[in-house]
């Protein structure tokens, strides 16, 4: 009895504590706060010109972005040539070389009359408290905040008393450029997405959109822009703090870094077309799927999911899916959804990493208990293993990999004609946590590429995991020139860590993955 009085005891003493601190540091009111919304497309400038002549009445133009250096470097550029307006999402920003050159080619853009809005995950943002501060403080610059912690130092303490708002997190990623381009895809802004210096790289994928497309991305930014879960910079950080010196100083400094150099301007696909203004786009039919912004404060209906509305307008899978997700978590209901495409004749193929180039081991605990199901069921399971003599720019479509590499593209072909690119991982915080988006391409070219990946160099890069004769998991490692090699466990894992992962799958949090 003293056990229960006492469980029941600390739980009113966090409850009071939850309340109290809510009431300490709330979050500002947006009661009144007008809506804004994009800027007309530009009729000219640069830009404009580049995009060329429209394709056929509803279609839009894309190209693919696959390289590290051409993604940052075709922001770059966009940024040097906008017009009129720049509106970026993103879930993550650093402060590292990257991050601070993109910054530094916004506030020049803005310096030029080019209105620019910055929509920022607050969970993402390290460290750029000062530098939001500043740029925001700057004519022509607009910052804003998704589900932002209101106590700055420590950040995390605001999920001790509002958990449930700041585990929604804005997974979004696009970059928009007078109305009239738009890169979306898996990249977030920061070293390790760019293959800048000498940190890991995440392989990852990009789409540059132009014609209708570009209008419906530039709603849902509005959407989220002026949504319940975004308050502007100005209301959450320390405005005092900001310092353009300061600011001007640092981006100086990451400018002369060595890195830097190598992607500036770099001898890559899109930069190059971008660069010439033959961008040689594919005109076909795309569509964006997006997130309902109710999502951020867990009030989107199930209509209003992303996953509902991909499952719309992807139509059935008749010939096979080729999907590649970073973080993999099917859960009950995904497993049984590939088990059925595998047992109707559709080929299956999935590509994820590794226990040994995951970075997040939690995530893949969730993904290995649904192993030997898939496998039974007929679906090929490949496991991206560390590669090295990686080549880089387009051919980056064909591998899926590279030296020191973890995956972070959340891609997927259907049928050979169809494909999707964006920020969705195929696991439950996506699903349901998270914002996401992405476009859904009527590509066969790009369906091809990616499905000729899987079956040419994908296989040579990672640990094919099959079941054994006597039932039991096993990886084949492939290497061109070289026997094959099997292994009985997680390759290169050690004991402890796959103990860790084990253990980790237990535990009743796959609805956080």
């Amino acid at each position: 009895m003293r056990v229960i009085k006492a469980i029941l005891g600390a739980v009113v003493v966090a409850a009071i504590a939850v309340v109290a601190l809510r009431l300490l540091f709330p979050l500002p009111s947006i009661d009144g706060r007008p809506a804004d919304a994009a800027l007309p497309p530009a009729a000219d400038g640069r830009l404009a010109a580049m995009a060329g002549t429209p394709g056929p009445a509803g279609t839009s133009g894309v190209l693919p972005i696959a390289g590290g250096h051409d993604a940052i470097a075709s922001r770059l550029f966009l940024s040097s040539v906008a017009a009129r307006s720049i509106d970026a999402q993103y879930y993550i920003w650093h402060d590292d070389t990257s991050g601070r050159l993109l910054l530094r080619a916004l506030y020049e853009a803005s310096k030029r009359g080019v209105r620019v809005r910055l929509l920022l995950d607050d969970n993402g943002v390290p460290g750029l408290d000062r530098t939001m501060a500043t740029l925001d403080a700057q004519p022509n610059f607009d910052i804003r905040l998704f589900n932002p912690s209101t106590v700055r130092r420590p950040k995390m303490l605001g999920y001790a008393f509002d958990f449930f708002r700041m585990n929604r997190r804005m997974h979004n990623k696009s970059f928009i450029v007078d109305g009239v381009a738009a890169i979306v895809g898996g990249r977030n802004i920061g070293n390790e997405y760019f293959k800048v210096g000498e940190e890991s790289y995440y392989f990852d994928l990009d789409v540059l959109g132009t014609g209708p497309v570009v209008q419906d991305t530039s709603k849902a930014f509005d959407s989220y822009w002026n949504s319940a879960s975004v308050f502007a910079a100005d209301t959450i950080l320390d405005m005092s703090a900001a310092s353009l010196p300061a600011f001007l100083t640092d981006t100086d400094e990451a400018a002369a870094r060595p890195e830097a150099a190598e992607f500036v301007t770099p001898d890559a696909p899109a930069y190059n077309r971008l660069r010439s203004g033959m961008l040689g786009l594919e005109w076909v039919d795309v569509k964006l799927v997006v997130d309902d912004p109710a999502k951020g404060l867990g009030k989107a209906t199930k209509d209003q999911l992303m996953i509902a509305l991909l499952a719309e307008v992807l139509g059935p899978v008749s010939k096979g899916l080729d999907l590649v997700s970073a973080y993999f978590v099917p859960g009950k209901a995904g497993t049984s959804y590939f088990d059925g495409l595998a047992r109707a004749g559709a080929e299956v193929r999935i590509l994820t990493n590794a226990l040994e180039t995951t970075d997040v081991a939690m995530v893949h605990a969730g993904y290995a208990k649904y192993r030997r199901a898939l496998l039974e069921a007929g679906v090929k399971l490949f496991e991206l293993r560390p590669v090295t003599g990686a080549p880089d720019g387009d051919a980056e479509l064909n591998v899926m990999g590279s030296s020191g590499a973890s995956l972070h593209a959340k891609t997927f072909a259907v049928d050979g004609d169809r494909v999707f690119i964006g920020s969705f991982n195929f696991d439950p915080r996506s699903a349901l946590l998270n914002c996401e988006m992405g476009f859904l391409i009527a590509s066969p070219a790009l369906a091809q590429t990616i499905a000729g990946a899987f079956d040419t160099r994908i296989p040579q890069d990672t640990y094919a995991v099959s079941l054994a004769p006597g039932g039991q998991l096993q990886w084949t490692e492939n290497r061109s020139g070289q026997a094959a090699q099997t292994y009985s466990s997680d390759p290169h894992s050690s004991t402890v860590k796959r103990a860790l992962v084990t253990v980790l799958g237990w535990l009743p949090i796959e609805w956080m993955l």
